[in-house]
């Protein structure tokens, strides 16, 4: 049984020499974002226009406790449309996937608690790139390199 886990091991780690951890952190970094910055934009029109249909839902739908409800419209669709961006350049990433990450906990836990399936997920990817960074792909890959000349 150990010799077999052994050579699972082998396998796995073979594995993960093929995808580099740019491309999973890069992977992390558009698809998060997207998830996001999507959902900002249903909450607007023009640039960045905050609808009365969002600041609708966020008093009566999705009622988040301590923050007024407009307050926390406006918080909530500049967050996804900022941070997503960020994401995306890859600067500030740490940073930025914090912030998701406080912001789906707080969708988890006051607006749509059923839906732990899908916040999972997006914790899972938020989480990975707290922990990793951007990786090589982004602005402050570039940025540290900089600073280290």
């Amino acid at each position: 049984m150990k010799t077999l886990i052994l050579k699972f091991e082998s396998l796995f780690d073979w594995l993960g020499q093929l995808i580099p951890a740019s491309l999973m952190g890069l992977i992390a970094r558009l698809a998060i974002a997207y998830t996001f910055f999507s959902s900002g934009r249903t909450k607007v029109t023009g640039v960045l226009e905050v609808t009365d249909t969002t600041l609708f839902l966020f008093k009566e739908e999705y009622a988040v406790p301590v923050i007024p409800s407009d307050i926390a419209a406006y918080m909530a669709t500049y967050a996804e449309h900022f941070f997503p961006i960020l994401l995306v350049l890859g600067l500030f990433t740490r940073f930025a996937a914090l912030s998701l990450l406080v912001m789906t906990l707080v969708i988890q836990l006051f607006v749509y608690p059923d839906a732990w399936n899908v916040h999972l997920w997006w914790a899972i990817a938020l989480l990975y790139l707290i922990k990793h960074g951007s990786g090589k792909a982004s602005l402050d890959h570039f940025i540290k390199g900089s600073a280290v000349r």
